[in-house]
């Protein structure tokens, strides 16, 4: 059977059961439908005197168009853990509709580790990413309205930062003119649109800890300098309030459960290339104080989410990961190592072992933080005898803690060896603390960052961005935390240097300023803001039949 026909079999049980085995009162609840709900923000102030579960982070190997198995293996471990007696939640990203339309298909796990109900979950769910859509596009809206009225706030037509959003993968939007057709339209500038997931106000929801930290964030947010060079930011407007009423259901983190039962929050969706890559804060600390184990998951590579997580976001929101898990496959392994695509299929212990050193490095990686590190090796149907007992040869030289993960196939049955050494590793010695000071300069945060993580010699600024980083300095942002965009299919920044490159120049072409999100992003390479569909799309594939059925999402 397909994803799509297992989900179909499973039987759900009522979002309201879930709920109160979890410890969520029916008063913080509101259900859409039979099989999802939302849980007001507000009761974390009702459990915020509990104690914190454990925190394990799922993060992986650089990925591949092969497959690590990342989300699948977060769902999956959560499963083990209950099976094995441990009260656990786990808290994911929502799907963005572009990729799903795109090239991706679904994003709710797999097999038998699925967050359902899983075409509710990878269509429009409860709404959060639409509403985050409108509030970004008011912001768009009000500025060119300002411009055309009068502008009071001398706002530099030429030096507006903030483009317009939408949740679809559109290249053709990617650069536009707007206010064409008379001066009634307003005043003809450049333009462009860029994916709802990599909009400020998606990390700004992601982010904020309650309506007052969102209304606050949102009136941080810096849309563009006047002309006199100094920043306008959206407060100087006054819609940041108007901004945070669109988004005060979307704050609440969504309650659904695993094909086994397992309560899980699907919440929030920034990209871990582009922005910190994680779900909401809120949902997190919410499902820390609810249960023994927390399961999140980081996007793409340990290098990009997983680094993130570590450096940023637990220190924002005060977590202190209790085990770091890298998802690796051995197919993603092999084209790592420089095997093709299209002999996957084939035995390559070559390319395997080449490939082996992008885990070894993900794994010293993610170690340098203190935190227990174990790698679980997703398997898959034509991994062959001899690249299995390779792989776990090693990771045994290399002293790295390793176990094979079924989840796809068996559920949590699946995970159950991956959950005892995850608990076995929780209770040992850890001393986590973030590589990065968020108070460094930025220019210390990215010199440790790129030879720490990114395994270069050295680091350039170009022109631009050494530019901003003057505009940055001068306006007090020189030492604020730092997110790198770059490119998730290498731990460089060049997509085709695969593997372990190491010594060579770390480029940055551009510095951001995402105010209200709290983090100047480092913009390395050509980061695509906007994706396209490919000529033969998902959205090629995905039909419904008189009956309301679905198919084609996977």
């Amino acid at each position: 059977m397909n994803d799509l026909e297992i989900a179909r079999q499973a039987q759900l049980r009522p979002i309201t059961e879930i709920a109160k085995e979890a410890g969520i009162p029916v008063e913080y609840l509101k259900p859409y439908g039979n099989s999802i709900a939302k849980v007001s923000h507000k009761f974390y102030d009702v459990l915020k005197e509990r104690p914190n579960g454990k925190l394990i982070l799922v993060t992986a190997i650089t990925p591949t168009s092969a497959g690590e198995g990342k989300t699948t293996t977060s769902i999956g471990l959560a499963m083990a853990l209950n099976r094995i007696g441990k009260k656990t939640f786990v808290t994911l990203r929502e799907p963005s509709l572009g990729p799903v339309m795109g090239i991706k298909g679904g994003a709710a796990g797999g097999g038998y580790a699925q967050v359902l109900p899983m075409e509710e979950i990878n269509l429009h769910f409860t709404g959060d990413i639409h509403a985050v859509t409108t509030a970004h596009n008011l912001l768009s809206a009000s500025i060119d309205a300002h411009i055309k009225f009068g502008n009071n706030l001398d706002i530099d037509s030429t030096q507006i930062f903030w483009p317009r959003a939408m949740d679809m993968n559109d290249r053709a939007l990617r650069s536009i003119v707007v206010g064409l057709g008379g001066r009634s339209n307003g005043f003809p500038r450049e333009d462009g649109f860029i994916i709802t997931a990599a909009s400020e106000v998606m990390a700004v929801l992601c982010l904020a800890k309650d309506i007052s930290d969102l209304k606050e964030r949102l009136g941080n947010i810096v849309l563009g300098l006047n002309k006199h060079g100094d920043f306008v930011r959206v407060r100087d407007l006054g819609v940041h309030g108007a901004m945070a009423a669109v988004l005060k259901d979307a704050i609440d983190p969504n309650l659904v459960q695993t094909i086994e039962g397992t309560p899980a929050f699907v919440h929030g969706g920034p990209f871990a290339n582009i922005a910190h890559g994680t779900n909401s804060i809120i949902a997190t600390k919410m499902a820390l104080k609810l249960s023994d184990f927390v399961v999140t998951e980081a996007g793409f590579g340990a290098d990009l989410g997983g680094e993130k997580f570590l450096d940023f976001v637990s220190p924002v929101g005060e977590f202190e990961p209790a085990v770091v898990v890298i998802v690796a496959s051995i197919r993603a392994l092999k084209l790592n190592g420089g095997a093709d695509k299209k002999s996957l299929g084939s035995e390559d212990i070559a390319a395997l072992k080449k490939g082996f050193e992008n885990l070894k490095v993900h794994y010293e990686n993610m170690r340098k933080y203190g935190v227990p590190v174990v790698v679980a090796i997703n398997i898959f149907p034509d991994d062959t005898s001899g690249e299995k007992k390779l792989l776990g040869e090693l990771c045994k030289e290399n002293n790295i803690p390793y176990e094979t993960s079924t989840v796809w196939k068996n559920g949590g049955k699946g995970g159950v060896a991956l959950a005892e050494r995850v608990v076995e590793l929780s209770n040992t010695s850890n001393q986590f603390k973030p590589l990065i000071s968020l108070d460094a300069p930025i220019e210390e945060k990215l010199k440790i960052i790129t030879k720490e993580i990114y395994r270069a010699g050295s680091y350039t600024l170009e022109p631009k961005a050494r530019k901003m980083l003057k505009v940055l300095k001068k306006q007090g942002f020189g030492d604020y935390p730092v997110i790198v965009a770059k490119t998730q299919y290498s731990i460089s920044d060049d997509a085709k240097k695969l593997g372990a490159p190491s010594g060579y120049n770390f480029q940055i072409r551009d510095l951001t300023l995402s105010a209200g999100a709290g983090f100047v992003v480092a913009v390395s390479g050509d980061i695509m803001l906007m994706p396209g569909l490919p000529g033969n799309s998902n959205a090629q594939k995905i039909d419904i039949d008189e009956n309301g059925e679905i198919t084609g999402l996977f």
